[in-house]
């Protein structure tokens, strides 16, 4: 559907045409105008300049997308590293993918979301999706899944709502949000007692097994249930279907992901992948759905603030003199790990923090956690510059704002969930005073007197790309224009003069001893509990009218209710609503310990009696991310975007 009316966003109304600039430079409160190029460029990089001369070179920072083309992620964090020379850079990738790559990097020696081809769903026997409502957020994949079951398969689906997708489940394990580590724990205790577990595959392709079976002993199943609130019995029926079926799948996505221990909740699904034998094996396996249209690309080249390009991490020594040398500096000048998007926000304006911030295609005013204190943050900021094609939430904080190509506009290559590299291919050229991001950061550089270091041609900058990810463990060196037009994507890795590589695992994994690691995970509660107070959990996602902050969708009047003034829904069971004498389409006020936001209440029996979803596309009074809090997972530094404490009010009759 958001496919069918992108082309409406070309010629937008609200489309930027020009550059915009603060009325009175350094002043905030004064209007936005229309400015030239010159005048914003020149902005811009003497407020960077006065930054870096005042507080260091690690108070400028930039803040990038996962929907930016692999060539303009590649060519921002060069940007940060060689032009500006500081450690501050990260992406809205951090709140989207982050907990499952890190899982799957210590499990596997590699992040690619999902280690096959899309198409193989549609040939597994046995699917279990964790956190992921595919028929509302990705409905072409939904085919998939129809083939799977046309062909007999079965399908368990994890989610405390009765979404599309679980409606069309064989079994629908509905836990409190927050509890998905408990009940993957339980599932591998049933299916060890079954014995489902592939002892063989076991000893001789992994490690770690015998230190996660001693602590699965605690998962019981009456202990899972009363954690969960599923009963033992779909547990029993879930793990029986896994267990038998010759081929099966886990998938997991954000509602298992996004919490504070989402890398230990993505590891332990690993943990049950790996002891049903399933990773390396045909239709079988473990993946993770990625979200953004670049969220699998955007994270291998540059944008996160520990790594360079090819899934390289910036504190190893070997990386940074690879891609120094490609870059012609020395790998002294290269700066090291910064901090993460979230940790990076927080500190906005403060001493030690970023002081200048630019942002490519992000939207952290409605994206990001906290939204109060994300937008204070932002106004402490000494400066502020953004890049997009509507005057999103954020950028109406600016003090310039660049107008950027869109998708028609503009040349490329994006990395697929699969880890296809895929292209885009420009339909038409960007309306006169627009400028692609390429060249909005080449044009930067230059004027900082880094220019020679950048070009504005995607076709060279990912020429410079592929030899900068060389050796890496995403490696594109094998891959160029040509070969992706007369393959129709090429699957990474794909050394030069190699085959790419469509399905990982098949002989060993790519850890030093070849062997795939099982993990010891225990489960904790989540980082914020209801109390008298707040008795309820707020969990937050996506519509499938919608698309990330809605920048683009919520312009588009087919995608929305039908009448441009109508509050977006929050779903609550009508038990729960019925406590507070709250009728369909009633005004009702969310309130968190942070902040409080207006919907209006949808009443279904989908979702659990004690939870409430909203959905995170909007800003203003209907901001679902004022409500979120700021608990980070230790290891990816994930939000927990799924699981806080919640109040509700009527607030009046619809």
């Amino acid at each position: 559907m958001k496919g069918w009316t992108a082309a409406e966003l070309l010629d937008h109304p609200d489309r930027l045409l020009g550059p915009l600039v603060r009325t009175v430079d350094g002043d905030r409160r004064s209007p936005l105008r229309a400015a030239g190029w010159d005048e914003a460029l020149d902005r811009t990089v003497s407020a960077t300049s006065r930054s870096q001369a005042r507080f260091g070179r690690d108070s400028v920072g930039c803040f990038g997308g996962g929907g930016l083309t692999n060539e303009k992620s590649y060519l921002l964090g060069k940007f940060a590293r060689v032009a500006l020379r500081s450690a501050s850079i990260d992406y809205n990738g951090r709140f989207c993918m982050s907990s499952a790559a890190t899982a799957a990097n210590v499990a596997f020696g590699v992040d690619r979301g999902l280690p096959f081809p899309l198409a193989d769903v549609a040939g597994t026997r046995a699917l279990l999706l964790a956190g992921s409502n595919l028929a509302d957020t990705m409905p072409p994949a939904m085919r998939h899944l129809d083939e799977l079951k046309e062909r007999g398969g079965r399908l368990i689906v994890v989610d405390p709502r009765a979404s599309a997708t679980a409606r069309a489940a064989d079994v629908h394990l509905q836990p409190l949000p927050g509890t998905d580590l408990a009940l993957a724990n339980g599932l591998l205790y049933l299916a060890l007692r079954a014995g489902h577990v592939d002892e063989a595959y076991v000893a001789t392709r992994t490690s770690g097994f015998e230190e996660v079976k001693a602590g699965i002993s605690a998962y019981w199943p009456d202990r899972v249930e009363r954690i969960t609130g599923v009963p033992v019995g779909a547990l029993e029926r879930a793990v029986e279907i896994l267990g038998s079926a010759a081929t099966a799948m886990i998938l997991t996505a954000r509602g298992a992901e996004q919490h504070s221990d989402g890398t230990d909740t993505a590891q332990a699904f690993i943990n049950l992948a790996l002891a049903f034998g399933l990773p390396g094996r045909e239709h079988s396996g473990y993946g993770t759905i990625t979200g953004q249209g670049n969220g699998q690309g955007g994270r291998e080249h540059g944008q996160k603030a520990d790594q360079l390009p090819g899934y390289r991490r910036i504190d190893d020594p070997e990386a940074r003199a690879h891609v120094a040398g490609v870059w012609g500096i020395d790998p002294g000048e290269l700066p090291g790990a910064g901090p993460s998007a979230y940790e990076m926000l927080s500190a906005l304006g403060t001493d030690g923090g970023v002081r200048t911030l630019l942002v490519f295609a992000s939207n952290v005013v409605v994206s990001a956690p906290d939204r109060d204190h994300v937008i204070s943050r932002l106004r402490a900021l000494d400066f502020l510059a953004v890049s997009d094609m509507f005057l999103s939430e954020t950028a109406g904080e600016a003090d310039v704002v660049f107008p950027t190509a869109q998708w028609a506009e503009e040349e490329g290559t994006m990395t697929n969930l699969e880890g296809r590299v895929i292209r885009r291919r420009r339909a038409l050229a960007p309306p006169a005073g627009v400028r692609d991001d390429l060249q909005i950061i080449t044009d930067l550089a230059t004027r900082l007197g880094r220019g020679g270091f950048f070009s504005s041609d995607p076709q060279e900058v990912f020429e410079e790309l592929r030899r900068a990810s060389a050796g890496g463990a995403a490696d594109y060196s094998g891959i160029g224009y040509a070969r992706i037009e007369a393959e129709d994507g090429v699957f990474w890795p794909a050394a030069e003069g190699e085959q790419g590589t469509p399905r990982l695992f098949t002989d060993r994994f790519p850890t030093p001893d070849g062997r795939a690691r099982f993990v010891r995970v225990e489960f904790r509660e989540a980082a914020e509990q209801p109390d008298p107070e707040f008795p309820y959990v707020l969990t937050t996602g996506r519509l499938m009218r919608q698309y990330q902050s809605g920048n683009q969708t919520r312009r588009i009047a087919s995608l929305g209710d039908g009448d441009g003034d109508a509050l977006p829904g929050a779903e609550m069971h009508p038990d729960l609503a019925r406590e507070h004498g709250i009728g369909e389409g009633d005004r009702v006020e969310l309130r968190t310990r942070r902040g409080k936001a207006v919907f209006a209440a949808r009443l279904t029996d989908a979702i659990r009696p004690d939870t409430v979803f909203a959905p995170f596309h909007w800003g203003g009074a209907s901001s679902a991310n004022a409500l979120t809090g700021r608990a980070l997972d230790p290891r990816s530094r994930m939000p927990a975007f799924k699981a806080c404490a919640l109040a509700i009010t009527r607030i009046s009759p619809s």
